[in-house]
């Protein structure tokens, strides 16, 4: 799928939920260690980049230095990767998982970082993510203990089904957390990838993190 075809997707999808509602596509590049792709999708008009892994996220962001792309760390971030993540100043780091790592960033970080809280909405022992029921008090805790987290909303990955009652309920869930931090100043909602992105905009989404659906037609 190309990105006009996933921007008139994200858009059909989009007023089924709500005409007010703005959608943002990140597109996930682990899928390539061929920059020419990520070019191209950049000469598009893409402009947010995810990565899952350190290591090749600073690959790309060496040999795309001269491109103002937005980087945004989408992956399970290791503590003793966090100082090399630092100098590639990402734009966001939307996997943020526990206290105590946004603890361990706040500390090594020398300005606030934009953040988003992960949680693991379909409650899979296999993922990453805080449980649905310690969401709302960490990320206040995390706003109100650590400066150098600037908390901008939450993340989550959809139930790993093809159920789509359950996925479904998944993203309600994160959904409900995310209106209930708005008073707290979350923006950003950030769920749905190549196989659910539809259901998550019906479901509230505000950013879409897309790989394998898109990078496909660009390798």
């Amino acid at each position: 799928m190309t990105l006009d075809e996933l921007i008139q997707r994200v858009e059909a999808a989009r007023l089924r939920r709500s005409e007010h509602l703005i959608v943002q596509i990140v597109a996930v590049t682990k899928y390539t260690d061929n920059v020419e792709v990520l070019k191209k999708l950049y000469e598009d008009g893409q402009r947010a980049f995810g990565e899952n892994r350190v290591q090749d996220m600073e690959k790309k962001v060496n040999a795309l230095s001269n491109l103002p792309i937005e980087w945004h760390f989408i992956g399970n971030l290791q503590k003793n990767k966090i100082n090399k993540l630092l100098k590639l100043n990402p734009f966001m780091i939307q996997s943020i998982n526990s206290y105590e790592l946004a603890e361990a960033i706040n500390k090594r970080a020398n300005k606030p970082i934009r953040c988003l809280l992960e949680i693991n909405s379909s409650k899979e022992p296999t993922k990453h993510g805080l449980p649905p029921e310690e969401a709302i008090d960490t990320y206040l805790k995390i706003k109100e203990n650590l400066p150098n987290i600037n908390l901008q909303g939450v993340m989550t990955i959809g139930a790993h089904t093809d159920d789509e009652k359950e996925i479904r309920k998944s993203f309600r869930l994160t959904y409900n957390i995310f209106e209930q931090l708005k008073p707290y100043g979350a923006k950003i909602c950030s769920m749905g990838m190549s196989k659910d992105f539809e259901i998550a905009i019906e479901e509230g989404s505000n950013m879409i993190r897309i790989g394998s659906a898109l990078l496909s037609s660009y390798m």
